[in-house]
Parts: structure tokens; sequence; C-alpha cells
């Protein structure tokens, strides 16, 4: 990030909605359908969306505070990292555009935002982010 940020290059983050788990819409209960590539990522067991609530309901704590929705805390929570950090949540329906649209009359203080970086560190989260053979192929 900080090369990034030296030589002026912007960076658009990859599922900025966690893959809709952000959204407040998915918990260890929900049942995606048999062809959602969901099925077969680590974060997305069971297992680990019980363990991992504690983060969306974090995330819905804030969206109470603000009067907004989680999808759009964690959008505004990008927006106000650097003015280079652009994400571009994908979806098919025109409500979801509007409701991410929303994200940037979401104003989050630096109080704000060091509270939710104080409670994200402490978070003890479950699950890689890709299966390992697709994060073999990233290089990283």
């Amino acid at each position: 990030m900080p090369t990034l940020e030296e030589l002026g290059i912007g960076f658009v983050p990859f599922s900025p909605l966690g893959a809709g788990f952000l959204t407040g819409k998915i918990d260890e209960n929900t049942k995606f359908d048999p062809t959602d590539f969901r099925n077969i990522v680590p974060r997305f067991t069971p297992e680990a969306r019980k363990v991992n609530m504690v983060l969306v309901e974090m995330v819905k704590a804030v969206a109470e505070r603000k009067a907004a929705t989680p999808a759009q805390v964690a959008l505004a929570w990008l927006l106000a990292q650097k003015p280079w950090i652009v994400p571009i949540p994908g979806t098919t329906k025109l409500h979801r555009i509007e409701e991410n649209l929303g994200a940037v009359n979401v104003k989050l203080s630096g109080d704000d935002l060091k509270q939710i970086d104080e409670e994200a560190s402490r978070l003890k989260l479950e699950g890689a982010r890709l299966p390992e053979a697709v994060l073999k192929m990233t290089g990283l």
C-alpha cells in the first residue's frame, strides 16, 4: 500500500463487501446455491461463518449508530482510508446499487475509524479468504 501511494496508483479492493458477508444478510444458517463459489471458500463454512459473525455484529452496531446499512458502513470505511482506494461492489440488483451509493453519505469520524480499527484488531476470525489452490495461483 505504501508503494501504491508513493507512485500515485489507485487501488480497487476485491469483493469489498466480503462476498456478501459484511451486508449482514448471511449467517451460519445461510444455504448457498450448489453452484455458488462460496461453497468452496474456507471462510464460508458454516462453522467459520458462526465464528466470524462477531465482525458482522460490529459492523451492524456502527451502522445502527450512523443510521446506515452494514454494506454502507463497510464501503464508507474503505472510502475513508485513502482517496485513491475505490471499492467497486458487484451486484445484479438496482436497489443494491442505490444502497451502495449511499455509502458516500456515511461520515466516519477519526474517532469512529479508530474505534472500528481497535475493535477489529481484537477479533479472531476463522477461515482462509480463498481455497488454498486459488491462493497459490495468486502468488501470495
